[in-house]
């Protein structure tokens, strides 16, 4: 494994492969697999543009080649901060195909964060927008590569009007960085490669009480189960359509099961940024594009439901909400499926892997008042006083939790780890939560250490 990353235990990875859990895939391959199986199926859509399997797929292909003539080598890390674009998907895959490890970014972030990143994981790269909502990302970049001199390639993307900053074409910044558009990454494939699937694919980050950023390494094992196991929860298949509109570098759109979940059945990615696209916007692609399922966080879900009263909208094809990233108030979960006439589902997601849900089947009670149960049979969850002692269903305690999904230890940070792990692989979330009779999670609060948050992205942790 990538050095400054810790394995999981070995008997932990013979059970999870023993358990079907893992099927030794690397993420990229199940790609080029899901081109073969739906290649004339839409796979995304944004605004006027529409990819399918196969075009996504080759698109993938000859952006990891470019990746490569442009300099970029397996295992360098690369800072990936753009906006919900088509452009988003393909350079992810396309990092993890040439051999390199995307680190998610929010497009938020600003010089202080993304410079934190580059040093922590001195980036090789920063992919991101020319100039986003008025800001000039790619001025931030060529300041930012000043202090990191293993920061020597930045690849942008054109801006939708046409106001590039002056490092977001072909040019070079002071520091000796090299910039160059993102449609510039083209060129014929590459023989294919071979991964390791119990290797780091991405990074998410973590959120948390600390100004340092802790890193969240996530294997292409863990994550294509997450998607997979997610994805059949749900029921999701060729036929639906999900509605990317939070952030595609939270882990709640992209795995849970998201954006890569859907991919993984043959159904659509419909990508919206809230920001560009209003909620009228949102409800016009779900008209249009026919969206089935979505995930929101609550302040957007009230704000759709008010959204609603403005007209008429068809938004029939809707079968399911996910509220996430927030622990919903019982009353907007009540709201939501007369609203909309769909089912809704609460979800509690941690970059560092654990993810509960409530089920389709459960009682409305259930729905409205607890964050569900482990999505795998794997999920080990303690409810620990301050001693580490387990407490009694319904009382709180510190959340512990162990399973496939979740890492072992974060990226270079051997005292966090310490306080946050334990040696037979517990990881020690700083969230207070209890267990009802029936094991759902009720998630109440955090505790004053603080080891590990909701994901970014999802900006109001439980």
């Amino acid at each position: 494994m990538l050095d400054g990353c810790t394995p999981l235990l070995p008997e932990s990875n013979g059970r999870y492969y023993d358990h079907g859990y893992y099927r030794g895939a690397a993420l990229p391959q199940l790609l080029a697999e899901h081109a073969r199986t739906y290649a004339t199926r839409t796979a995304l859509v944004h605004g006027d543009r529409r990819l399918t399997y196969r075009e996504l797929n080759r698109r993938v292909d000859r952006v990891a080649a470019g990746l490569t003539l442009r300099g970029i080598r397996p295992g360098d890390r690369a800072i990936v901060q753009l906006p919900n674009v088509p452009e988003f998907v393909i350079t992810v895959y396309a990092l993890m195909r040439a051999g390199a490890l995307p680190v998610f970014a929010p497009t938020s972030h600003r010089a202080d964060e993304i410079g934190c990143l580059a040093r922590l994981t001195e980036a090789a790269a920063y992919i991101g927008p020319s100039i986003h909502h008025g800001f000039d990302h790619a001025a931030m970049a060529a300041e930012i590569s000043v202090g990191n001199p293993r920061l020597r390639r930045a690849f942008t993307l054109d801006d939708p009007e046409g106001t590039r900053g002056i490092h977001g074409g072909f040019t070079t910044a002071a520091s000796g960085c090299l910039f160059f558009p993102l449609r510039s990454l083209d060129a014929p494939r590459d023989p294919d490669r071979t991964y390791n699937p119990d290797d780091v694919a991405f990074f998410l980050l973590s959120g948390g009480s600390t100004a340092a950023p802790k890193l969240v390494p996530r294997t292409h094992n863990d994550y294509a189960y997450q998607t997979r196991a997610a994805a059949e929860l749900i029921g999701l298949g060729p036929e639906d359509v999900y509605l990317a509109a939070l952030p595609a570098t939270s882990n709640l759109t992209f795995g849970c099961p998201g954006i890569v979940g859907t991919l993984a059945t043959g159904g659509t990615v419909v990508l919206i940024d809230l920001i560009d696209d209003p909620d009228p916007a949102a409800f016009r692609a779900i008209e249009t594009e026919k969206v089935t399922v979505t995930s929101l966080v609550p302040a957007v879900a009230h704000r759709w439901l008010d959204a609603l009263l403005d007209g008429p909208y068809d938004l029939s094809g809707l079968r399911l909400i996910q509220t996430g990233g927030a622990r919903p108030h019982p009353e907007l979960t009540a709201r939501i499926p007369p609203a909309f006439d769909c089912r809704v589902q609460q979800v509690f997601e941690m970059a560092e892997g654990l993810l509960t849900l409530t089920r389709l089947t459960d009682t409305d009670d259930v729905i409205q008042h607890t964050q569900g149960r482990p999505l795998s049979p794997g999920d080990e969850i303690r409810i620990t006083d301050s001693h580490g002692t387990d407490v009694p269903p319904g009382t709180p305690g510190q959340l512990w939790t162990r399973g496939p999904c979740t890492l072992r230890g974060y990226y270079k940070a051997p005292d966090q780890n310490t306080r946050s792990f334990t040696p037979d692989g517990f990881c020690k979330t700083d969230h207070l939560a209890r267990l009802t009779e029936d094991a759902n999670l009720v998630v109440v609060g955090h505790t004053a250490t603080g080891s590990a948050l909701a994901s970014p992205g999802n900006p109001h942790p439980h």
